[in-house]
């Protein structure tokens, strides 16, 4: 039987998970030729994007955190605050994020979102809904977004 032969366990373990990370990347990149072929470029790096905006008493006004990797971006959070809102500041965080994914080399953009956050934002900045989850979470429907950058 599968299971006396192994033991398993659920703490949280961040060494055992990036060594999980670096070997599943590593099956990735044997099995793709695209993978293959960026491997030691800069596009092979999952590299951090962070863009902040502050507003005039230093406070945090918005920002998009996301990363680059493999041509390219994942936007994996962006916001601005309420009172910042309706102002552009969204609009502004996300070019600035695509403009120095382009420079990184990144050909597309990538965003989930849910129907009750932005994406009627992300489609009037040109992304295209390829991925629709119905209820997921209950009573909410998410949305994954991409783009062309360039």
């Amino acid at each position: 039987m599968v299971s006396r032969m192994f033991r398993l366990e659920t703490e949280v373990d961040k060494a055992r998970r990036d060594l999980l990370r670096r070997r599943l990347r590593d099956t990735n990149t044997a099995a793709s030729p695209v993978l293959r072929a960026l491997r030691g470029t800069p596009q092979e790096r999952d590299s951090p994007l962070h863009v902040w905006a502050s507003d005039p008493a230093g406070g945090l006004a918005g920002g998009l955190v996301g990363h680059t990797w493999a041509t390219w971006l994942h936007v994996t959070y962006l916001w601005v605050d309420e009172r910042h809102r309706g102002a552009g500041l969204g609009t502004l965080l996300l070019t600035e994020a695509e403009r120095i994914a382009a420079a990184r080399g990144c050909r597309s953009s990538r965003v989930e979102t849910w129907d009750f956050q932005a994406p009627e934002f992300y489609r009037r900045h040109g992304y295209e809904v390829v991925c629709v989850i119905p209820d997921y979470p209950p009573g909410i429907t998410e949305y994954t977004l991409v783009r062309p950058l360039g």
